[in-house]
């Protein structure tokens, strides 16, 4: 059985080198998988965290407001809670932006492969999804 199409041949060799390229591409193409549902993840985080900043801005700056720590919910002030939302606030922007920079890394490794990969074997391979 031949996956060409018809007519065509394959006279491509397949290192070794170009093996370990070639899986190296889907791995990483995995991570990348992985780090879009993380950033995906942490980003409507940052979202629930807006609202709910907007949400506590209506409320009197001495009425006391449920706020989650941990697994159990205490009651703070009203300007308590905006504290603790804004510093996790930053924590998740943090963290959102080492997901984006990892991503860009990720990123450019992929176009590097991509390039030496489709040099080689031309319209033999296909790396796009």
């Amino acid at each position: 059985m031949e996956l060409l199409p018809e007519g065509k041949k394959n006279n491509i060799q397949v290192t070794l080198e170009d093996q370990k390229k070639i899986n190296e591409f889907s791995k990483l193409i995995l991570r990348k998988d992985s780090l879009e549902a993380d950033l995906a993840k942490e980003r409507q985080e940052k979202e629930y965290l807006d609202d709910v900043s907007l949400e506590l801005e209506l409320f009197d700056e001495e009425e006391k407001v449920q706020y989650k720590i941990g697994d159990i919910f205490v009651y703070l002030k009203q300007g308590k809670v905006l504290e603790h939302i804004e510093r996790d606030t930053e924590i998740i922007d943090s963290k959102i932006d080492t997901l984006e920079e990892k991503q860009n890394e990720i990123d450019s490794k992929l176009k590097e492969l991509k390039t030496q990969l489709y040099a080689k074997f031309g319209d033999n391979i296909n790396l796009e999804r």
